[in-house]
């Protein structure tokens, strides 16, 4: 007979490629994951996985069965939803995927408050600068920069006026001086974001409708964008973040804003569900928490620029 714990093991496993950190997720030892594995090919008579020392993939049955696998815990979550009390609706649990840097300093605290209004909720938030899957992986929804340029999921907009701006803190602009124009800029030590083994070193600036694609000089490199704005916080470089990850710094003055007549590229911020049916109550008043969140930074970016962009009295 078929255990529910291994097969949701097995979708974990499909999803992150490796044993050691579905282990890790499921706050069990990498044996144990394995040898739910094996449980699993025994009841079924088929080896699901390949294995090596380096790697781990799906086998072909293994991808044949993954879908099958998923639907049927979709299905046992709908089932276990339709029986649950109408007197609260706002239960259960709602797994969460987002960005890191996003999660950790603006979106946690939100995540937290809706937490205690709502008590028979239970989140599970996984963080990652890693784009989730909304089909493959596990998660409800998951919270995703850049414009939605694809219909097969449901893209409910949060931010769609966010941008990118370029930020130093006040110990590096006394060091080191704060760059005016753009010819200064790329003389200055920039933190620069990777992913999947690709640089982000190239920043898209715009003054008066002029784009200007500006190749900077990477003096630290990380793929966690948590990083880059510790860094940033911490003097080491000038970085070029998401309004959304860096305001609260802004607002403390661990960060400024440099350079602002340049306009930064657009990153809009949306919620992302796979199906409109996973619009439940939940998810909608998540959704309306989360904006309302947003609106007041946004608010907030608009009044900075403003300030800073506007003449100074002698």
């Amino acid at each position: 007979m078929l255990r529910l714990e291994d097969l949701t093991l097995f979708v974990r496993a499909a999803a992150l490629n490796s044993f050691s950190d579905t282990a890790r997720e499921a706050g069990l030892q990498p044996a144990q994951v394995s040898t739910a594995i094996k449980r699993l090919e025994q009841t079924l008579n088929t080896r699901l996985f390949a294995r090596s020392t380096r790697s781990l993939r799906l086998t072909p049955e293994g991808e044949t069965w993954l879908p099958y696998a998923i639907n049927v815990l979709q299905t046992l979550e709908n089932g276990i939803e339709q029986i649950q009390p109408a007197s609260d609706e706002v239960r259960g649990v709602l797994q969460i995927a987002v960005p890191s840097d996003l999660g950790r300093n603006m979106l946690l605290d939100v995540f937290q408050a809706f937490r205690r209004e709502h008590p028979a909720l239970h989140l599970k938030i996984l963080f990652s600068d890693q784009i989730a899957d909304v089909f493959k992986d596990p998660v409800d929804i998951a919270f995703r920069y850049g414009n939605n340029d694809d219909a097969s999921y449901v893209a409910l907009p949060l931010a769609p006026h966010n941008r990118r701006v370029i930020v130093a803190s006040p110990s590096y602009i006394e060091r080191c001086g704060e760059p005016k124009t753009i010819s200064e800029l790329v003389k200055h030590d920039a933190l620069s974001y990777a992913l999947r083994g690709r640089v982000y070193d190239k920043w898209v600036l715009s003054l008066d409708g002029d784009m200007h694609h500006v190749a900077v000089k990477s003096a630290i490199v990380s793929d966690d964008a948590e990083v880059i704005r510790r860094l940033a916080v911490a003097g080491e470089g000038i970085a070029y973040k998401s309004w959304l990850d860096v305001s609260e710094d802004v607002n403390e003055g661990r960060l400024k804003i440099i350079m602002p007549q340049y306009q930064g590229d657009s990153v809009p911020l949306n919620m992302i569900c796979p199906h409109r049916k996973q619009l439940s109550t939940t998810v909608r008043l998540l959704h309306e928490a989360v904006k309302q969140r947003c609106d007041l930074l946004q608010s907030r970016m608009t009044l900075r620029l403003s300030d800073l962009q506007s003449p100074k009295d002698d």
